[in-house]
């Protein structure tokens, strides 16, 4: 069957044989069950990394040390289960009790995604749309007054990226964890204060999280502290993780510590109350243990894949989570603790932080703090690993050794991120290009623009051929996604790279062409 193929603006008849691809049902949906997803190439990823664990562990050591953190808990988790953990000091200064893997810390914010979660997971099964007005959830919202009069109204999807418009609130936040359903109601029928109007920026509100919180309630008919234990904590194997600290035993509660004149000093635990309406924002109590089986959850989510679905929620909809919705930062001198600057820009996702390097590394993830405690998790998808790390100091700031963790990881263990295997129409369109060059015997030029015309390129192709002196070999195709890659040609005296990307139509034809020379590496 003789098909039309675009090459740089030009078109070119190939001659190929019809294309099937392998077609299965899943949900109702078809999918093409031929699909490569990425897949780490370095066997020995593993042991490489746990030569690296020293160096972790004197990292933390010398942060808990500089920071004054009482205790420390820590955790790596990489390839779907938690493969190293360590702790420091105390979870009870007083009494001297250490920390363990077990220990319970307060995590503050962490608690946002499982909030977030809770809402895709409703959202799935139908029961409310992320662009729905807040109002159909929480009625007392259907009476605010607006900052303007062209402000739309907020919808679930505001309060999920920090958008609805209110005013940043960590110190007020903090303190209405103890705040039952009523107390939310009547600050509600008071009227909010806005900031900004809906939409338009991004500011943290912990007041958005405790509307969520309410949405889960009332739309699962159960509290969402309820809900998310029956649907997120208990599939994932989180039985000693909870919102009230009461329900914790002594020998596993972390006591929370701040640093003032020279020593630690023991700061009120706060409650989150049978019927506290704030606990979806800040309330999470939970243990590196158990906590490193959701970071797991969350990195099985990557890459997509035709695997079967085992989370509490589907692995689109943690990857939905994983989507920068909102941009809030740029820091073009961000500086790595090796000193090496490296410009970054930031993000808000679904109850989680994004953070692309400039060496293109994602980071996903979020930190809590609260009174006596600061917490953070990071996890880098490509790359398939996390960290989760606990203090009980005052907001202590555990995102930047996080964050100096998983980079010096990558360092000293060389670690490389999922490489994408070429798809079958990739190699097919490389392999009719190789015998198409540099003569284009068998095309025929068809439409082209007078920019392309197939005369320069035989003469371009020619000449780099000529320039290349005898091909040595054909490399293999580096592909960037199913349907766009390059790849290699070895000459004896250059090298020449050839760029393509196919059309959506199936059989997928190239629809963009480049070839350029490549010095050897000498």
């Amino acid at each position: 069957m003789r098909k039309i193929v675009l090459l740089s603006g030009i078109s070119f008849l190939f001659w190929t044989c019809n294309e099937q691809t392998t077609t299965k049902k899943e949900d109702g949906k078809q999918y093409d069950s031929s699909y490569k997803p990425a897949a780490f190439s370095d066997a020995s990823r593993m042991e490489r990394m746990q030569q690296a664990l020293p160096v972790i562990d004197k990292i933390f050591r010398d942060y808990a040390d500089s920071n004054h953190l009482p205790g420390l808990a820590y955790g790596l988790i990489m390839d779907g289960k938690l493969v190293y953990k360590n702790n420091f000091g105390y979870t009870d200064i007083e009494k001297k009790i250490s920390v363990t893997s077990s220990s319970l810390f307060r995590i503050a914010s962490m608690s946002k995604s499982f909030a977030a979660m809770a809402i895709l997971k409703l959202r799935d099964e139908g029961r409310l749309n992320l662009d729905d007005p807040a109002y159909l959830y929480v009625p007392e919202l259907k009476k605010l007054k607006y900052p303007t009069a062209d402000a739309p109204v907020i919808t679930i999807r505001h309060l999920l990226t920090h958008g609805a418009g209110f005013p940043e609130d960590n110190p007020w936040g903090d303190r209405q964890l103890a705040d039952n359903d009523k107390d939310l109601t009547n600050f509600l029928n008071k009227q909010v204060s806005f900031s900004n109007a809906p939409g338009i920026s991004y500011e943290y509100s912990n007041l958005g999280f405790a509307l969520l919180g309410k949405i889960i309630t009332n739309v699962s008919g159960k509290r969402y502290q309820d809900y998310i234990k029956e649907n997120i904590w208990i599939p994932l194997g989180m039985k000693a993780t909870t919102y009230e600290y009461g329900d914790v035993t002594a020998d596993k509660l972390a006591h929370g510590y701040r640093w003032l004149n020279e020593k630690w000093n023991e700061e009120t635990l706060l409650h989150d109350t049978p019927d506290g309406s704030w606990g979806a924002m800040g309330g999470m109590i939970s243990s590196i243990e158990e906590f490193a089986n959701y970071v797991a959850a969350h990195l099985s989510a990557w890459p997509p894949g035709n695997s079967k679905e085992e989370g509490p929620i589907r692995r689109s909809s943690i990857r939905e989570m994983h989507h920068p919705w909102r941009l809030n930062g740029m820091n073009l001198n961000f500086k790595y603790p090796t000193g090496r600057i490296c410009p970054v820009i930031t993000s808000y996702c679904y109850g989680l932080n994004w953070l692309r390097d400039c060496e293109g590394r994602v980071f996903v993830g979020h930190s809590g703090g609260l009174p006596g405690f600061g917490s953070n998790w990071r996890i880098m998808p490509d790359y398939g690993i996390g960290i989760v790390s606990f203090a009980n100091r005052t907001y202590a700031p555990m995102a930047q050794v996080n964050l100096q963790v998983l980079d010096t990881l990558i360092r000293i263990a060389g670690l490389q991120p999922r490489q994408i295997p070429p798809s079958e129409i990739l190699e097919q369109r490389k392999n009719e290009l190789v015998k198409l060059l540099p003569d284009w015997n068998n095309a025929q030029q068809r439409n082209f623009f007078p920019d392309y015309p197939i005369d320069t390129l035989k003469k371009y192709s020619s000449e780099l051929y000529t320039k290349a002196g005898r091909i040595i070999s054909v490399k293999e195709m580096k592909p960037e996604n199913q349907l766009r890659g390059s790849f290699i040609i070895e000459g004896e005296k250059t090298n020449i790279e050839i760029y393509f990307t196919l059309s959506p139509e199936n059989p997928a034809l190239i629809q963009e062409y480049h070839i350029r020379e490549v010095p050897k590496v000498k």
